[in-house]
């Protein structure tokens, strides 16, 4: 039982790059979880009148906007990528404010468990706010696969983005609870359903 979230119950969950967390995410919002993508939350702090917007223009200057307004996040990644100094100071100003919104998200679900999906749940300190993690696992080809099929990228990109993950070994030593998913989506969903079960009833109803 979560210390600042006394009333419900909550997993953590997350893996690398193309493992199929959304997968997972998806099939506990059907049992009945509230579902909160870390990533989806990301976008929106950044966006015109979001939390986190007018800091990363004063960070990064106003060359990153589009003509809409709104902040190019190919011309900020451009310029974060390319320098792990400056990806730090975005996720200075961009973790505080996702970290706030995923806190309000939590706060007004009536739901008893709530799961949250970050691909950098163990980097940060919302792992000390989770009862439970889940990692998602996946083959490194099946990755390969659905980032060619399902995101356009090519095959160097592919293999580029992920090499750049951090390891997933050590996710998996930190898991509680392992969904192994190599493609049939079945039998993912069934896993899921076992771990589902396994936590503390009163907190499933």
């Amino acid at each position: 039982m979560s210390k600042r979230y006394p009333s419900k119950y909550l997993i953590g969950l997350t893996g690398n790059i193309a493992v199929g967390k959304s997968l997972v995410r998806e099939t506990l919002a059907q049992l009945g979880a509230a579902a909160i993508d870390a990533d989806l939350v990301a976008h929106q702090v950044i966006r015109r009148g979001g939390a986190a917007y007018d800091d990363i223009i004063a960070a990064f200057g106003a060359g990153i906007l589009a003509d809409d307004g709104e902040i190019g996040r190919a011309a900020l990644g451009e310029i974060v990528f390319a320098d792990p100094a400056k990806l730090k100071q975005l996720e200075g100003i961009t973790h505080p404010a996702i970290r706030r919104r995923i806190d309000q998200l939590i706060r007004a679900t009536d739901a008893r468990v709530a799961v949250i999906e970050a691909i950098k749940l163990l980097e940060g300190d919302l792992k000390n706010a989770v009862d439970s993690v889940w990692v998602v696992d996946a083959p490194r080809e099946a990755q390969r696969k659905r980032l060619i099929s399902q995101r356009g990228m090519t095959e160097a990109d592919a293999a580029s983005r992920i090499a750049l993950q951090n390891s997933q070994a050590d996710k998996l030593r930190q898991a509680d609870v392992i969904i192994r998913n190599d493609g049939n989506i079945e039998e993912t969903r069934a896993q899921v359903g076992r771990a589902w079960r396994a936590i503390p009833s009163h907190r499933r109803v």
